[in-house]
């Protein structure tokens, strides 16, 4: 009898191909959005990778909408205390809509005067039983222990219950959505961030706007996928005193979304890394051959196109993505 023996890394490598896919559908999806409308408000609630959609939605959420948009943490409702949440919205982001923390978040918000909406890949999960409504991921299972379509998924969603809100927004959303149908993830400075990763000893992830959100989940990737340290900064905060690590070996990742109100920030980061002779290395949508009119997909793009090369990497060195050593798909958190 022959015994087959599980490829390393082979969940991860074809539902991270599927990546582009699940935001695309996510995000062209209709929203029942109507008892958001009258929010003042919006606070994300959400943990690891979902926190990193969260922080790419809420860029898009304030700039387009014009109203505050911030992160609360779980805590809040799990350990106790109140939260005055009158006249917001809320949204709670999770894969699985497992965790406990989650659901007492949902009720939470909802006790504190909420409108609450799941975003959420598992249908009938409990963060969904805790909200008012739902919008889904609708990426179908994954079973790889990093999160890559579930993630980009969760950033088209967001786009999608944006569409709604905004009519502007949702023309240039579809519009992004189409260029990306057909977009090739293919990268020329793919081989150089691979050696980079390789032989780096530690990582600066940096991004701004939208961008920032994506740099957030890629450290967390490189961590959890490669067990390399990895931090994510703002353009505008690196240039503070996590610079000082400039004066040891250092590799420079940089995620342009291509937003010209972002490059003077970019650039100047990207000048001061260079001349410290940091490693650097910057991508953007143009890479690909798109001109992206959304933060969201610009982001949603480059993290698509950074999880088979970040699954490379930790192959490379003896790792299998798909069984981490000290992680689960589902984590149980209070």
């Amino acid at each position: 009898m022959t015994v087959e023996i599980a490829k390393p890394g082979r969940w991860m490598a074809a539902e991270a191909a599927d990546a582009i896919a699940a935001f695309v559908s996510a995000s062209k999806q209709d929203v029942p959005v109507d008892a958001l409308h009258a929010a003042k408000a919006v606070y994300t609630i959400a943990r690891g990778s979902s926190d990193a959609a969260a922080n790419i939605l809420s860029y898009e959420l304030m700039r387009t909408l014009g109203m505050p948009c911030t992160s609360l943490p779980p805590s809040v409702f799990s350990l106790g205390g109140h939260v005055d949440l009158k006249e917001a919205a809320v949204l709670v982001i999770s894969q699985s809509g497992a965790s406990d923390d989650l659901v007492w978040s949902a009720k939470g918000a909802i006790g504190a005067g909420a409108t609450v909406a799941a975003i959420t890949n598992q249908p009938d999960s409990p963060v969904e039983a805790a909200s008012h409504v739902t919008i889904p991921i609708g990426a179908g299972p994954e079973k790889a222990v990093p999160a890559t379509k579930t993630v980009t998924g969760a950033i088209g969603a967001g786009a999608a219950l944006l569409s709604k809100l905004s009519l502007a927004y949702g023309k240039h959303a579809q519009a992004d959505a189409n260029a990306l149908t057909s977009v090739s993830l293919a990268f020329d400075a793919a081989s150089n961030i691979k050696s980079g990763l390789l032989r780096g000893r530690h990582v600066y992830v940096v991004g701004r706007d939208t961008g920032y959100g994506a740099a957030i989940e890629v450290a967390l990737k490189l961590k959890e996928c490669c067990a390399i340290p990895a931090e994510a900064y703002s353009s505008s905060e690196v240039l503070h005193g996590p610079l000082q690590l400039a004066t040891k070996p250092l590799m420079v990742l940089m995620l342009d979304t291509g937003a010209d109100n972002i490059q003077d920030s970019l650039d100047q980061a990207q000048a001061r890394f260079d001349g410290e002779g940091c490693d650097v290395h910057r991508l953007r949508p143009a890479d690909f051959g798109v001109d992206l009119k959304t933060g969201a997909a610009a982001a949603a793009l480059m993290l698509a196109a950074l999880y088979p090369l970040i699954l490379d990497t930790a192959l490379a060195l003896g790792f299998d993505p798909d069984a981490p050593q000290t992680l689960a798909k589902v984590t149980k958190t209070t």
